[in-house]
């Protein structure tokens, strides 16, 4: 990835907003999406109040890379939420071209692990009435130059790590937001036209710890079982002591 921005090959049914400073993209997408006209990439290089999942505060340091796409899917939010596998795997592909990707796995519901230890975190959050979706914002975070020490430090979780630490290329955020925005497109657009299954079998060739024993917790309740695969509706299949089981939502560990 050059240093040197050549947006010409910018996917033209998308916009794109380049902050220097806010407090997270994802809250720049809430204030945002009901006026956008055309679905808009959000990238901040610097977020004062980042947040994760369950509204967990995510660590930003500078040079790490933090965006959001705001889209319009005009689905079922059930069909919108598959677009978590859609970012993983333009998380994917942007990520293996500067990392070996043998080092590279998926992790269910939606992290990208390098040598074992977090370097990737995708966050969605949907507005809609029904059976509707309005819009859907897809928060992306990048460990780039540094591995976070943890905000909040959840048990068993995964450490941080940073591309930084496994490449010797220091990528620029703009260059990062080029190629993730391209394979992004390319991804949406099969998804679009070919629907969820090419998607999904791509994932999983690239899943981690398939096929071997996992934990998955929602809420207080956990489950132990061998991650069997994830099905057509995106749930993670688990067989586990009392059966095969499909989980919707879930913290895994490993």
């Amino acid at each position: 990835m050059s240093t040197d921005i050549d947006w010409s090959g910018w996917p033209e049914a998308y916009d794109r907003a380049i902050f220097d400073e806010v407090d997270s993209t994802m809250a720049e997408a809430a204030r945002n999406a009901p006026f956008l006209t055309r679905p808009t990439w959000i990238m901040a290089r610097r977020q004062t109040a980042a947040r994760g999942r369950r509204g967990r505060a995510w660590a930003n340091p500078a040079g790490n890379f933090s965006a959001t796409l705001v889209m319009y899917p005009n689905s079922t939010p059930d069909q919108a939420a598959l677009r978590s596998f859609v970012a993983s795997m333009a998380l994917y592909e942007t990520l293996a071209k500067v990392v070996d990707p043998a080092k590279l796995g998926l992790k269910w519901p939606n992290d990208v692990l390098l040598a074992g230890g977090k370097v990737a975190g995708i966050l969605l959050e949907a507005s809609g009435q029904g059976t509707g979706t309005d819009w859907l914002s897809i928060g992306i975070g990048i460990n780039l130059q540094t591995a976070p020490t943890p905000v909040e430090v959840e048990p068993r979780a995964l450490p941080p790590v940073a591309v930084a630490d496994h490449s010797p290329a220091r990528l620029p955020v703009e260059g990062v937001l080029f190629e993730l925005a391209v394979a992004f497109d390319r991804w949406e657009t099969s998804f679009q036209t070919y629907g969820f299954e090419p998607l999904r079998q791509n994932w999983l060739r690239h899943a981690a710890r398939l096929g071997q024993p996992i934990t998955a917790r929602t809420g207080n309740t956990e489950t132990l079982g061998t991650f069997e695969t994830v099905d057509a509706q995106g749930n993670l299949i688990l067989n586990t002591a009392r059966g095969r089981q499909a989980i919707a939502a879930a913290d895994v560990y490993f």
